[in-house]
């Protein structure tokens, strides 16, 4: 799929069956004139518009099956006044949102726009306002919206069809940015107005290929809508990939689950899921390279994720939680946790970037969750940054796993003891996993799956 192809081409590759929806009742907010400012020739560029593209406007709307999923699509055509959005742009884009709405359909915006169009000026630029009620409509109802952005994708196009998705995607290179090419700062940096840029500042979610789009979007429709489906049962528990015996001692439970042998993260989700399908970034400009996030499919099922990789979670790390919990809990998909950290990060630069309230706020979407969340320890549960991520009452440890109010050694430091006295200070904590099922802050300590299963 090369670059800048018509929003028509677009459709035709990543869909197998496209019905365009057709306009009724909708005014003529000045199509046949200089539009709503009577701007001298506007009439004259659109028809000039019109005859080179064939469209009416910059936005091809209308119902579309992707990988055997219907879903509402929103296509721009850049080759109509650099696909801008004027009044009529967003009467379309208003109907899309609707339909999606009342059709209990996910929406699919493939984005190529300049942003707003100057020859209709405020008119123009208020459409931004329609096309955020409308995504707010939407989004309380249920639906899932997702987002491709093509080359360009800048201005209220990328401030809220793009960026105001629930999943975000886009093609390589492409140029995307609140601020367009012509009005950003001769100084500033190119990189940070690309799609790459745009993914490492964890403001989009993935860059795809363009052979690679088709079967990504057929698999998020997959992953995020089903139609008809009752009301999840909770995440199974995950085997223990660990024969670890169970410790003997507190700084035992430590010292296994401190282990670099011990299986991570990454090994329980593969394991797992049949795949993946990630998700990053906390749409504040950070990313946090130890925390994976998404919704992945299991036998049949879609389930959420989000687990921690042994490292000190960053506030990035817990903003991208939280915004993961709260997708799923919307769309009614059931959560699996898996907790492994140290603790939460707790430098300067941490603070700074709000460790506290990103905690804060990712103990509230698990509070506020109405799915079932699963939560499996498999390493270190260090503090409160574990225990953000932890399902009350639903909560299972491995074997070589531990869960402690800190580490030993921070908690023989604030009780003012010698280094000596670390590991008695591991017993005392309780913090084995067959304390945690003892305490009641774990259900049961989770085994390897028996040979053969």
């Amino acid at each position: 799929m090369p670059d800048r192809l018509t929003a028509r081409a677009v459709i035709a590759a990543v869909t197998t069956g496209f019905e365009e929806f057709v306009e009724s009742g909708v005014a003529d907010h000045g199509s046949a004139g200089d539009g709503p400012l009577s701007w001298a020739g506007y009439a004259d560029s659109r028809a000039r518009a019109a005859a080179r593209t064939g469209e009416e406007e910059s936005v091809v709307h209308g119902l579309a099956t992707i990988g055997g999923r219907r879903c509402v699509l929103v296509s721009f055509e850049f080759g109509f006044l650099g696909g801008s959005l004027g009044q009529r742009t967003g009467d379309r884009l208003e109907a899309a949102y609707e339909a999606a709405r009342t059709r209990g359909l996910p929406l699919v915006s493939l984005i190529a726009t300049g942003g707003s169009r100057m020859q209709e000026g405020m008119v123009a630029l208020t459409q931004l306002q329609r096309v955020a009620r409308a995504s707010a409509r939407l989004r309380a109802a249920g639906p899932a919206q997702l987002a491709v952005l093509r080359d360009p994708t800048t201005g209220g196009g990328w401030a809220t069809l793009g960026a105001g998705a629930d999943v975000i995607l886009a093609l390589p290179g492409a140029q995307v940015g609140f601020a367009g090419s012509r009005v950003r700062p001769a100084d500033a940096d190119p990189r940070a107005y690309t799609a790459e840029g745009q993914l490492a500042a964890g403001q989009i979610d993935a860059v795809v290929p363009p052979d690679e789009l088709p079967e990504t979007l057929a698999r998020w429709l997959q992953a995020l809508h089903a139609p008809g489906s009752p009301a999840p049962g909770p995440a199974p528990v995950p085997d223990a990939l660990s024969a670890t015996g169970l410790p003997v001692s507190g700084w035992d439970a430590v010292r296994q689950a401190r282990s670099p042998s011990r299986p991570r993260a990454e090994a329980y989700l593969d394991a797992y899921f049949d795949h993946l399908l990630p998700l990053g970034g906390d749409r504040c400009g950070g990313t946090d390279p130890g925390l994976r996030c998404g919704f992945g499919r299991r036998g049949g099922r879609t389930i959420a994720y989000v687990a921690q990789c042994g490292t000190a979670t960053r506030p990035a790390g817990y903003r991208t939680a939280a915004r993961v919990i709260r997708l799923a809990d919307r769309l009614g998909v059931p959560v699996l946790t898996l907790i492994d950290t140290p603790g939460a990060a707790n430098g300067a630069e941490a603070e700074r970037a709000g460790a506290g309230a990103a905690i804060a706020d990712t103990f509230a979407a698990m509070a506020e969750a109405r799915v079932p969340v699963t939560t499996l320890v498999i390493g270190e549960g260090g503090s409160g940054g574990a225990l953000a991520l932890a399902a009350p009452g639903n909560t299972f440890v491995t074997q070589d796993s531990y869960f402690s109010v800190t580490a030993p050694e921070s908690a023989a430091a604030i009780l003012k003891r010698t280094p000596d006295e670390v590991h008695a200070t591991a017993d005392q904590l309780r913090l084995r996993p067959q304390d945690l099922v003892e305490l009641g802050i774990a259900r049961a300590v989770v085994r390897p799956a028996p040979p053969g299963d």
